[in-house]
């Protein structure tokens, strides 16, 4: 079993591409903590601002470990969520 987060962000008009960068740099780091089995940023094809990510880890304390990461702070608190029209987090187990 693992424990998934689907966040949906969408990003102020013209912040799109900056939000793509700030993405990019976050998956990167993310892929590289112990416990992260996924992190796959993704953007829509019909809606340039809308971007969802799609996270997956061993358990609960895997993401408070990342949430608690320096790059999250960056990435997410500082640099990403001031360009988002909005924010939203969905948490999910595995089935298997």
């Amino acid at each position: 079993m693992s424990y998934v987060l689907i966040a949906r962000w969408t990003a102020g008009p013209g912040n799109e591409e900056r939000v793509e960068q700030i993405l990019l740099r976050l998956a990167a780091a993310t892929r590289t903590e112990p416990g992260c089995r996924a992190f796959r940023p993704t953007r829509s094809v019909d809606d340039p601002r809308l971007f969802v990510i799609y996270e997956e880890y061993d358990d609960e304390a895997a993401l408070e470990a990342h949430s608690s990461s320096e790059h999250f702070r960056r990435y997410v608190l500082e640099e990403g969520v001031p360009l988002l029209e909005s924010r939203e987090r969905t948490f999910f187990r595995s089935l298997d």
